[in-house]
């Protein structure tokens, strides 16, 4: 029986035409036009959420994707979502945290040069995300020059070659060569599917610094706690190495300290590659022991949505520093 996929286009690169974004209808129409090939692989469904660069993109789009997969997911095997390359990831964090139980493939692609123009990867990407979203694949995950990369794990790492994304220290859910090569970490759901698309906007990323300073630090503190709406609910904290940060001129542990008593939770994700380790250093243990939750392999973007995730969907803080040490779509190993 034919698969059906349905493909949301939310704007970005790929769909561009001259200097603008392609009109709705003419995007329909231009896809078969592009692809006649898998008119006959697989049945797809085209609909235009929003069409806006993705640097607009953010917790209120994240929901609307999100809502919009759950409500037609009893119609489809797979789905698809054309997105600019510049917030991929954030997005495809949001919607790897969002859905649990994902019992079908959900992959984002885009393109660094548009299907209107001569030479491009855009067609590439698109006809492996409709090959991919055919397959037996549960995951959220970004496909780009022919790997499909796990959403929660991957970050852009260059913005003028096609080979624009990359997932360091996890390897690709697939690999597209002449035969498409899966990956065995593939996971699969565990449990039946679950919706929880709300995200808490409040949260901030930290990156430190030599010579950072805490005085300035605790300016955020003090302002959080002016104000009645907790103007800032959690922060990312992106430390040295496994998680070493300043100990002497510009002690970092009092301000975490700080914020964690005053109820914004920390979390410290990796600014580079590998796993946080808090007990390893006495310059990163002093974090564990101010209240920071070491957020393993996680990088920079799913950090943030994570945490986003968790202030909006947990009131009780137990309960939300029990989700964020759960590796809940293979962000943290």
């Amino acid at each position: 029986m034919q698969k059906r996929v349905l493909l949301i286009h939310t704007g970005g690169t790929l769909a561009m035409e001259g200097e603008t974004h392609l009109e709705p209808g003419h995007y329909a129409s231009a896809l078969v036009e592009q692809l006649p090939e898998y008119v006959g692989f697989a049945k797809v469904d085209s609909t235009i959420l929003f069409n806006i660069d993705s640097s607009d993109i953010g917790p209120a789009q994240w929901t609307a994707i999100a809502r919009k997969i759950a409500d037609a997911r009893p119609n489809y095997d797979g789905f698809i979502i054309i997105h600019g390359t510049d917030t991929m990831p954030y997005t495809a964090s949001a919607l790897a945290f969002a859905f649990e139980g994902l019992d079908k493939p959900v992959i984002l692609t885009g393109a660094q040069r548009p299907l209107g123009a001569l030479r491009n990867d855009a067609r590439r990407n698109l006809a492996d995300s409709i090959e991919l979203a055919t397959l037996p694949i549960p995951e959220v995950g970004i496909c780009f020059d022919g790997v499909l990369l796990r959403g929660c794990r991957s970050g852009k790492i260059n913005t003028r070659a096609y080979h624009a994304f990359d997932s360091p220290g996890c390897e690709p859910l697939a690999k597209l060569g002449v035969d498409i090569t899966l990956g065995k970490h593939i996971r699969h759901p565990m449990v039946p599917f679950r919706c929880a698309s709300n995200f808490n906007a409040n949260v901030i990323v930290l990156h430190v610094t030599p010579g950072i300073s805490s005085d300035v630090l605790m300016r955020l503190i003090e302002k959080h706690e002016e104000r009645v709406d907790a103007a800032l609910d959690g922060i990312v904290l992106l430390p040295f190495g496994v998680g070493t940060v300043p100990c002497l001129e510009c002690p970092i542990a009092p301000f975490v300290r700080t914020a964690v008593d005053s109820g914004i939770d920390v979390l410290v994700a990796n600014a580079s590659t590998g796993k946080i380790d808090l007990p390893l250093y006495e310059n990163s243990q002093v974090l564990l022991d101010a209240g920071a939750i070491p957020g393993g392999e996680m990088r920079m973007e799913a950090a943030l949505v994570k945490l986003m995730h968790a202030c909006a969907t947990y009131s009780d803080r137990q309960e939300r520093h029990d989700y964020l040490r759960w590796n809940v779509a293979g962000e943290l190993e």
